[in-house]
Parts: structure tokens; C-alpha cells; sequence
């Protein structure tokens, strides 16, 4: 179907937690050059071509041009300013230029995966010596693994180019399934794209196909389902990822017409409930049985940013050992780009560590020690003017040592990332060194939250409904009790102005928890939110006498203006050689 290059491709041979390349080159030729007694003949080198789809999701979450996607939403801003992402944030996405976008890099592994489930799985491939039993064993997990990565690069392709078309229709991406011919390669115009309520049957067939093959957990020492395995998909991963699939299936933006309307920018209508509500009925008991197979959410602790074990948070995770975001984020006097300005309104977003947000008075917020008792999160996330850094309270008041006044790329809104950062003097010039980074792919709180909206939508925030075993509000007080978050009293408070007013506390929640995880982007999207509000930050003025004033200012406007915002171009390339229909507006 989709034009696919065949003629080579990387191989990476299992030890699993390091992938040793053994030759990469990709080339547009209608070629397989996977030689039956090369490729096909050595266990090695038939799981090095599914080991490329996991190889190539991402190691980090400054993966969007050296920066998180966050820089391209109300979060914060990039002083990387050559890079393609601060194009993004200003407005200047194009088909020919979406950095945003994977749509080649994800062909390119379904290829892979589709070659090994057509050749990999052969008998005469004999994947363990030791027995019979550990060989089908063995052979199962991969037929597993290769269903859930077929399920995770389809809903990248869905979460980055799925869209309403002009005739409001909801469209998602050409579905692949195996190998095509060459006469199906050669026949481009006759490829076109699968409705979004197609995509999503298929991603839910491959993960539920996966579940079948996959061990639920790697535990022990077994060679096929041990611990040391950990990374690869199990049950516990593939039914997260379909409690994300079916989230974003739900979300308003992704509806035919005749199920939602958009009248503008933050503006749209339901216009069939009980279709509506049955998705969020669906997204919500697929969130249940996720949370009933993975148990307790234990939250997001400062020290799982850099732990030496997989934290309990985790459920799928990569990692890094290096100083990559340090070398990206750390203020320039301590030898950083200083490349994420976290925004004001995303430090406004933190509440009280009461709860209740700061323009509440029962929230006891002084404006003259802003940073003083706030939501745990907000530490977790934020370095701020006096903050302790590697020894040194920060200034990023107007003359201070950490302000633009001193070097051009420190902060441009008065705050520096802390999340994921290890705070060690990791830059030393005379002796740099590297530390443990885990990269979340999808978190246990995540999956809690995919529940609590789901249910709000579906039953509202108090009822519990067919199926689960808690409300949203219960989701909720359980996150904000990891969190830190001293009283339940006003969570319970928005609860009973019913689902709208929940509805804005859960994606509240959301952007804090998911705050740097290049969620923020996509959920905007999704809910259909305004996108065209510039990002602030703060002057600190410091007078005399040691005071401090705060002022907020504007940083930078975002370019999204238009509903065609809401949905991302398909790429040029692909646009000039087949009949493919746009998203609305491109």
C-alpha cells in the first residue's frame, strides 16, 4: 500500500538494554536485500529487524529537535531558536516542514515488523537451544512484541496526523498489514486513508492480539519472561497503551461532524451524545482493566528521574546514560544552553499545597513568596529565582547571575527546568560526566488519569460506573494524594458543580503530572482548547533593600490561529505522488 523502502535496514542484535548496531543503510530502491541464509537463517539477525521498532522510539523526551515538545505550547518556551520546534511554536508547521511529524520513520517500522512476522517466525529459526518449550516460548513473545509495536507506531502515525478531512470527515492513516507488492507500490494513487474509527479497530486488534502472545510481567530470572527482559512490551504495557488509544478515540477533536461540531478556535458542540458517551464509556473501562492488571499508582518521585532501578511509576521506560538534557537545560553559568524556559502560566497552573488553586484565598497564596508552600509538583518541575542549584541560590531577577543580562541564552521567562534533570555538577569543564536518565514512556499516573477524564465524560465525576471499581473523583484525590496535595476539599468541591467544571480540574491535573512528557501538546489538540494565548514569564525586580517584585510579562505569541491547528499537515511528499485527502484546512 504506502510506498516503503525495503532495500536494507539497521540491525540490532538482543542484549536488549544495549543495541549493538551491525550495519544501517536505508535507500528508497524496492529492494529486500534480507538474504534467506544471512538474515532469515540466524535468531540474531531475524530479531534485529523487530528489534529497529523498538530501537527507534525514542531514548529521551528532548527528542523534538534537542527539545520537548512542550516548548510548543503554553508550558514554556525554547531559547533554541535555530531549531525546528521553536518554528512550531511561532506557527510554522507546513507540509513540507512538521518536525512534529514520523510518518516516514514509522513505515519504515512497520516494514520491519511486517518482514519478521512473514519471515522471523519461521520454524527453522530456532530462537532457544535449550529446549522445545523455551523455543515456543520464545518464538510467542515476539509474535507478541511484534503486534504491540505494530499498535504503538500506528497510533503515533494516528496521534500526529489524525484529523477531520473538509467534508468532516475524521480520517487517521493508510492501514499496512504485511509487505505490499510491487505492483501494490507502484499503484500510489490507489492509496488513501483510513478513517479514524478504522485506525483505532486496528490498534485495539493488534494490542489485543499482543496480549494474547505476551507474558504479563517480566519477573524472575526465566530467559523469556525475566527481569532482565525489562523494556520490551508485556501485558501490563500493551493494555496502557490501549487505555491511551481509546482516550484520544473519545476526544471531541476526533469525531465525524455529526458527532462534534467545531464552530471555532476553544469552541465546539456535541451533537450526538449517546455516541459520545459510549467512546468515554469504552476509554474508561479499557483504563479499568489496565489499572486492575498494573495495581497500585505510586506517583512520581524526584528520585526516579535517576534511579538506578526502574522505578515502580514506570510501566514501559528507555533510558540514557549521558548528560544530553543537563548539556540542554542547565543554566548557561553552570555550563548549560539553558534551552527550556518553563512559562508563568504553567507555574499559575501549580495550586496551593492545600489544594486549592492560587487566585482562591483559601489557598493562602502571598504574591510578595509566590514560590513558597505550592502543589509538591511544582518543585518537581520548576527551578525558580532562589532555588538551591548545585550549591548557589539562582537570580533570575532583572541583574541577576542567571538572567539575560548576564548571558543570551539564559531563561527568557524567569524559571528553569527541573524535571528529569540530574542536579549534579554533571558539566564540570575539567571532569564531565554522565549519570542514569529514565525516559517514561507511559506512567501509572498516566493511565489514572486516562481513567478519571474517561469517567467524568462517561458517568460524571462522582458516579462509579459498569465495570469499574472507583469514580474520576476518586482517580483524582488518589493523584493529588501521591502528589502531595494535604486536603481533598476542593476536589471535591468542583465534583459537585458537576462534568464541565470537573472536566477543567482533570486536564488541569493533567498538565501538571504529564508536564514535560510531550502530552500538553496533543491534549490541546484533542480537547479542542484555545491554542492562540502567548506564553508569559516573570520580571523579578529586586530593590535596595533585598525586596522582591513580580511582574508578568509576555514572552511569545503562538502562531495557531485557525481550526486547521487543531490537525497536523500531511507530509508534502506524500501529498505530490498519491491522492491522499488533507486535514481540514491544509
Amino acid at each position: 500500500m504506502m510506498s516503503m523502502k525495503i532495500k536494507n535496514t539497521c540491525l540490532y542484535l538482543p542484549g536488549f538494554l544495549l543495541l549493538a548496531v551491525v550495519s544501517c543503510s536505508l535507500d528508497p530502491q524496492v529492494e529486500n536485500t534480507f538474504e534467506d541464509d544471512a538474515t532469515w537463517s540466524y535468531p540474531d539477525y531475524a530479531e534485529g529487524v523487530l528489534l529497529n521498532a523498538y530501537a527507534n522510539i525514542p531514548t529521551r523526551f528532548s527528542s523534538y529537535s534537542s527539545n520537548f515538545l512542550d516548548v510548543a505550547t503554553d508550558n514554556a518556551v525554547t531559547n533554541d531558536f535555530g531549531s525546528d520546534i521553536y518554528e512550531v511554536s511561532t506557527g510554522g508547521i507546513r507540509p513540507a516542514n512538521n518536525p512534529v511529524g514520523h510518518w516516514s520513520q514509522a513505515y519504515d517500522q512497520f516494514r520491519n515488523i511486517h518482514l519478521f512476522l512473514e519471515n522471523g517466525l519461521d520454524e527453522k529459526i530456532i530462537y532457544s537451544l535449550t529446549d522445545d518449550e523455551t523455543n515456543a516460548e520464545y518464538r510467542a513473545r515476539l509474535k507478541g512484541e511484534s503486534f504491540f509495536l505494530r499498535a504503538w507506531w500506528g497510533f503515533r502515525l494516528l496521534q500526529e496526523y489524525g484529523g477531520k478531512s473538509n467534508n468532516g470527515t475524521a480520517l487517521g492513516y493508510p492501514i499496512v498489514t504485511r509487505t505490499p507488492t510491487e505492483e501494490e507500490l507502484n499503484n500510489v494513487e490507489g492509496i488513501s486513508r483510513n478513517t479514524y474509527a478504522e485506525c483505532i479497530q486496528q490498534i485495539v486488534a493488534d494490542i489485543d492480539t499482543a496480549v494474547v502472545y505476551l507474558p504479563v510481567r517480566y519477573t524472575g530470572s526465566n530467559s523469556v519472561t525475566g527481569s532482565t527482559n525489562l523494556g520490551r512490551a508485556d501485558d501490563q504495557v500493551a493494555l496502557a497503551l490501549k487505555s491511551r488509544v481509546l482516550l484520544y478515540a473519545a476526544s471531541p477533536a476526533y469525531q465525524n461532524d455529526d458527532i462534534t461540531g467545531i464552530a471555532g478556535m476553544g469552541d465546539f458542540t456535541v451533537l450526538d451524545e449517546a455516541t459520545y458517551e459510549a467512546g468515554w464509556v469504552r476509554a474508561a473501562q479499557a483504563a479499568q482493566a489496565a489499572l486492575d492488571l498494573i495495581g497500585g499508582v505510586p506517583g512520581l518521585k524526584e528520585g526516579d528521574f535517576n534511579s538506578n532501578n526502574t522505578p515502580e511509576e514506570f510501566i514501559w521506560r528507555k533510558y540514557h546514560n549521558d548528560r544530553t538534557l543537563e548539556n540542554q537545560n542547565f543554566p548557561p553559568l553552570n555550563f548549560g544552553n539553558g534551552d527550556t524556559s518553563p512559562s508563568q502560566d504553567l507555574v499559575d497552573a501549580f495550586p496551593a499545597e492545600n489544594g486549592y488553586p492560587i487566585d482562591d484565598p483559601r489557598s493562602d497564596y502571598d504574591p510578595g513568596n509566590p514560590y513558597e508552600h505550592r502543589d509538591p509538583r511544582f518543585y518537581l518541575n520548576i527551578m525558580y529565582n532562589g532555588r538551591e542549584f548545585l550549591g548557589t541560590p539562582l537570580e533570575t531577577y532583572e541583574g541577576g547571575k542567571d538572567t539575560r543580562s548576564v548571558n543570551v541564552n539564559a531563561t527568557r521567562t524567569g524559571y528553569y527546568l527541573r524535571k528529569w534533570l540530574a542536579l549534579q555538577d554533571l558539566l564540570n569543564v575539567e571532569n564531565p560526566t554522565n549519570t542514569h536518565h529514565y525516559h517514561a514512556l507511559i506512567r501509572k499516573t498516566e493511565v489514572l488519569l486516562n481513567f478519571a477524564e474517561a469517567a467524568n465524560e462517561a458517568w460524571g465525576p462522582t458516579a462509579i460506573g459498569p465495570g469499574t471499581d472507583r469514580s474520576a473523583l476518586d482517580a483524582i484525590n488518589t493523584i493529588r494524594g501521591n502528589a502531595g496535595i494535604t486536603d481533598d476539599s476542593y476536589a471535591a468541591e468542583v465534583a459537585a458543580m458537576g462534568r464541565d467544571a470537573f472536566r477543567k480540574l482533570i486536564q488541569n491535573e493533567r498538565r501538571l503530572e504529564l508536564a514535560f512528557e510531550n502530552h500538553r501538546f496533543f491534549d490541546m489538540r484533542r480537547w479542542l482548547l484555545p491554542l492562540d494565548q502567548g506564553v508569559k514569564g516573570v520580571r523579578i525586580v529586586k530593590a535596595g533593600n533585598g525586596s522582591l517584585t513580580y511582574e508578568t510579562f509576555e514572552v511569545e505569541q503562538r502562531g495557531f490561529y485557525d481550526i486547521k491547528d487543531y490537525y497536523l499537515p500531511l507530509p508534502y511528499n506524500e501529498q505530490v505522488k498519491s491522492n491522499l485527502v488533507n486535514n481540514l484546512g491544509w
